[in-house]
């Protein structure tokens, strides 16, 4: 009779445990839509069960908004599927022409990019730029090369020469965290600035870039600002322009170095690597990009002899990072590359309809529930649905990378969750068990919210606090 007595309540003990937790969110979501900060304001929020996929609460849920950052998600989960967690970018360096008995090589040295996004990035051991540089530089020294009458020839080709995705705004793109994918990305594309203050509203001095951008033209017109103005410098320069406009102020009290974006990676690698070499002793007068060689009508000669062949690190290590530090650029490269990997034209726009395709066909999505123009958030124009967010997001958890994914989101509010903001957006996206032991996967969204963002981004814990 007990055992009966038992399985009878049970279920009634978890339902009414069920209806109290959903309960509890309606009432924090309703407060959150009270709030004066979203009286001109649209918030969402669906969660389910990380397991069942039963929705325990949908505030808006079919609703499309700007996602911020919280879209990685998405892109990192669909170049899982697509690629496969072992995936990784080739960069091959060779040669064309013949090598002499002296040691000159009658014709050009090639560097050939597959969209690496971590080539000469700091963030992993193997790829640091001065390491890879010196890998290079060591394989022309085995080959007997002394001397290059030839070009240097940075292959950018793969990816085109739409290096942005429509509807970033100008602000950003000059700014490290608005850098455009190239195939031949190096060293995430940025480099650095570094400023002294003046007196308030004088010129801060730019003394000096890292690494030596000398072949750029910088226009500072970065004013002093007032004590706890913080950092408001911006970057303007458009790809392949060798003229970068630094603009704002930059406070009396900071001590901080700005990053901006480079306009033409492929570029800034052949720079580099020249100077490299010539400070190794191997002389180098002329260096070229494809892309210039191309739109110029200049033919050049393919690789006749590979030197050196170098494999990025695993795609889930990329995605590590690309959660962890939210890297734009990454994004990008990713979508890009799952064009490439799937046939289509390789462009941003064939990449995110694969990305909408693939999801709509596995999970029934409406693809008109993710009308998303990029693979990182930064566009403003980006709208996508909680719901879509959290069923794709419950969908993998039962995938053997799973724990990969899990691994790249980062700790806010002492919850595993990605986090995204641009003007007037807020979202979170993750994962979470509640105290009676419910797995949850969540995604909230507000966007056009009035006030601090440090105080918004209070009142959405507040909400998800009540997951825990």
């Amino acid at each position: 009779m007990k055992r009966f007595l038992l399985l009878f309540l049970l279920p009634l003990f978890i339902n009414s445990h069920a209806q109290t937790l959903q309960r509890r969110i309606e009432q924090a979501f309703q407060r959150l839509e009270k709030d004066p900060q979203m009286i001109y304001g649209t918030a969402s929020l669906s969660v389910l069960n990380a397991v069942t996929g039963e929705v325990l609460f949908a505030g808006n849920g079919n609703t499309g908004l700007a996602p911020a950052s919280t879209l990685k998600t998405i892109t990192s989960a669909t170049a899982y599927v697509l690629l496969g967690k072992d995936f990784t970018w080739e960069t091959t360096l060779g040669h064309s022409g013949f090598v002499t008995a002296d040691g000159t090589l009658n014709g050009d040295i090639i560097i050939k990019g597959s969209g690496d996004p971590s080539l000469g990035s700091d963030r992993y051991d193997k790829t640091k730029s001065a390491l890879l540089l010196k890998r290079w530089t060591d394989a022309l020294t085995r080959a007997g090369i002394k001397r290059i009458a030839g070009r240097i020839i940075t292959d950018d080709r793969l990816f085109g020469t739409q290096t942005l995705p429509g509807g970033w705004p100008w602000q950003d793109i000059g700014n490290y965290y608005g850098a455009g994918p190239s195939t031949l990305t190096w060293r995430e594309n940025q480099f650095d600035l570094i400023f002294k203050a003046g007196r308030v509203g004088e010129t801060a001095v730019l003394l000096r870039t890292e690494p030596d951008m000398g072949y750029l033209k910088l226009v500072n017109e970065v004013t002093t600002g007032r004590q706890g103005t913080g950092d408001n410098v911006y970057a303007y320069s458009a790809p392949y322009s060798n003229t970068i406009y630094l603009r704002g102020t930059y406070g009396i009290d900071l001590k901080k170095t700005i990053s901006a974006s480079v306009p033409d990676p492929a570029l800034d690698l052949a720079q580099h690597f020249r100077s490299w070499l010539k400070a190794s002793g191997i002389n180098a007068e002329v260096i070229r990009t494809a892309r210039e060689l191309e739109s110029e009508k200049l033919p050049f000669q393919a690789a006749t002899k590979i030197l050196d062949s170098y494999a990025s690190p695993s795609l889930d290590k990329i995605i590590y990072w690309f959660n962890q530090k939210s890297i734009n650029l990454y994004g990008e490269h990713l979508v890009k590359t799952i064009a490439w990997k799937q046939a289509k034209e390789i462009t941003t726009p064939d990449g995110v309809d694969v990305i909408k395709t693939f999801w709509s066909q596995k999970l029934g999505i409406d693809k008109n529930a993710m009308n998303i123009y990029d693979g990182s958030g930064l566009s403003p124009a980006n709208r996508i649905t909680t719901m879509s967010i959290v069923q794709i997001l419950q969908s993998i958890k039962k995938e053997a990378w799973f724990s990969g994914f899990y691994e790249s989101l980062p700790v806010y509010n002492n919850m595993k969750m990605k986090s995204g903001s641009i003007s007037d957006v807020l979202a979170y996206a993750g994962y979470q068990t509640s105290s009676d032991g419910t797995p949850l996967v969540f995604s909230i969204i507000i966007n056009n919210y009035s006030g601090s963002s440090s105080s918004a981004r209070q009142k959405l814990f507040n909400v998800l606090d009540v997951l825990k």
